[in-house]
């Protein structure tokens, strides 16, 4: 029995496809059972529908505020039963209405706790570090400061743009978080289940 995951995604989708690749893969453990997006349009929606995959949008402006955004960004997800929700360059802080109810995991492009926030290639940049990378971590109420679960450098070349540097980072973004999924859904099945329980931690790469 394969764990099931909602994915949810803002942008073009490309860490979305790494991870539909491996679902389709009996050995990942996994089954990507939704996608959910806070916009229209996005690349990551003509992906799942591309594959076949429930797709759901749930915008922030259709809703009075906040919380309205969250509580209902729950129930969509809470209606596809999931042991783990996968954030996958998804751009809106959630709640705890969302991660207190679902184990949620994400990446970063950095290796944390070290550049959190939007901006983290740029940041890495300016302050003329010689390696940045990609973290996976478990997703809390701050911002990129949950618990690490994988990580893996990426060295800053000589004249190395935001763009150069951003695009050699989700190279290796996408490879990471196929394998972390992997493994946090085999520690779990270790436990005596799929659902994931909120301490599985897989071990850190270096």
């Amino acid at each position: 029995m394969s764990a099931r995951l909602v994915v949810l995604a803002s942008g073009a989708g490309t860490t979305l496809q790494a991870i539909l690749d491996a679902a389709g893969d009996p050995g990942f453990g996994a089954t990507v059972v939704a996608v959910g997006t806070d916009r229209d349009g996005t690349g990551a929606r003509e992906r799942a529908v591309a594959a076949g995959i429930p797709v759901f949008t749930e915008r922030l402006e259709d809703h009075p505020d906040r919380e309205a955004f969250n509580v209902a960004t729950a129930a969509r997800v809470a209606a596809f039963q999931p042991d783990l929700l996968v954030l996958a360059g998804y751009m809106k802080i959630l709640s705890p209405r969302v991660i207190g109810r679902f184990p949620t995991i994400n990446t970063h492009p950095s290796l944390l706790p070290a550049f959190p926030g939007a901006s983290a290639v740029r940041d890495a940049l300016a302050a003329g570090v010689k390696v940045s990378g990609v973290t996976v971590h478990w997703v809390d109420e701050g911002v990129d400061t949950g618990p690490i679960i994988a990580q893996e450098a990426v060295p800053v070349e000589t004249g190395d743009t935001e763009q150069a540097l951003r695009a050699r980072i989700q190279a290796v973004e996408r490879g990471l978080f196929v394998t972390t999924i992997a493994q946090i859904v085999r520690a779990a099945g270790a436990l005596g289940g799929h659902q994931v329980p909120a301490d599985v931690h897989v071990q850190e790469e270096a």
